[in-house]
């Protein structure tokens, strides 16, 4: 083991452990929800806020400047409205059908307005792919202490979020204000979102929320269980994935999502082990 290599991969490493970490947790409630879908819809429209901003003459076209992150924001918190106004257990159209059109409108958006904007074109493809071998210190400290107070925040509402998640029903009986509730959980969860995907790309931010949650979900149904599972697998195939796209030289983000999905086939061949001889 070459201990040059180990270190150069230090923060890329870390930095997918921080991810994986907040996002093994969202990913059982979106998997609940049975909005797999939001997402990859919420990163499309904070991509959409992102590439407007740098149209902006006023803002100087830069795509890592400080406007583009807060109109990135604010498109994030519209669709966070948006997702938690058409939730409805007697909606004759389903949510995950929105929320597909949503992601399929501000991706068609993003590329016209791209389209007028032929020098920026680099940014669309950094949003899709990230930059995760190059995160920083700096950019690294600021996500964990974003991503530590919204875990703070959900751990404090943590009864009624689940109480939503799991048994909806219920939550209406007790008086609970679903789109309220809702309107919160999607507008912290575009708040990860619009921070994860600049640094491990649309892609890779979509896997850490489903394949954890998915693996975690095969073995258990406690909800401590399913977190210490989606945690320690999302973790080890990071680890993994990021090595073997150094040692291969394969982009990173792909590799990791290829060893997500490696690692869910594996879980669940054990799965299927542990049952026969049960």
């Amino acid at each position: 083991m070459d201990w040059g290599i180990l270190e150069f991969l230090e923060w890329p490493i870390i930095a997918s452990l921080v991810i994986a970490g907040i996002h093994a947790y969202l990913g059982l409630h979106v998997v609940e929800r049975g909005v797999i879908f939001v997402d990859l819809s919420l990163a499309q429209i904070a991509s959409l806020g992102a590439t407007l901003a740098i149209l902006i003459p006023a803002f100087g076209g830069d795509p890592h400047g400080p406007a583009v992150y807060w109109i990135s924001l604010v498109f994030t918190f519209i669709g966070a409205l948006l997702f938690s106004m058409i939730r409805s257990r007697h909606a004759r159209i389903p949510q995950e059908a929105i929320i597909g059109i949503a992601y399929a409108v501000a991706a068609a958006t993003s590329i016209l307005a791209m389209s007028k904007a032929t020098g920026e074109t680099e940014h669309l493809k950094e949003m899709l792919v990230g930059n995760i071998l190059s995160v920083s210190w700096g950019e690294l400290a600021k996500t964990a202490g974003l991503f530590a107070l919204v875990g703070l925040f959900h751990f404090v509402l943590r009864k009624k979020f689940l109480l939503i998640s799991l048994d909806e029903p219920e939550a209406e009986r007790r008086g609970l204000s679903i789109r309220l509730w809702d309107f919160l959980f999607y507008g912290s969860f575009g708040l990860v979102v619009t921070l994860a995907v600049p640094i491990a790309g649309v892609l890779l931010v979509f896997s850490y929320l489903i394949v954890p949650a998915v693996s975690a979900m095969l073995f258990s149904q406690k909800l401590g269980v399913r977190l210490a599972i989606g945690w320690a697998m999302g973790a080890i195939t990071s680890a993994i994935g990021v090595y073997l796209s150094y040692l291969w030289d394969l982009p990173t983000g792909a590799t990791i999502v290829t060893t997500l999905g490696a690692g869910l086939v594996i879980l669940a061949g054990v799965r299927v082990l542990a049952r026969r001889l049960a």
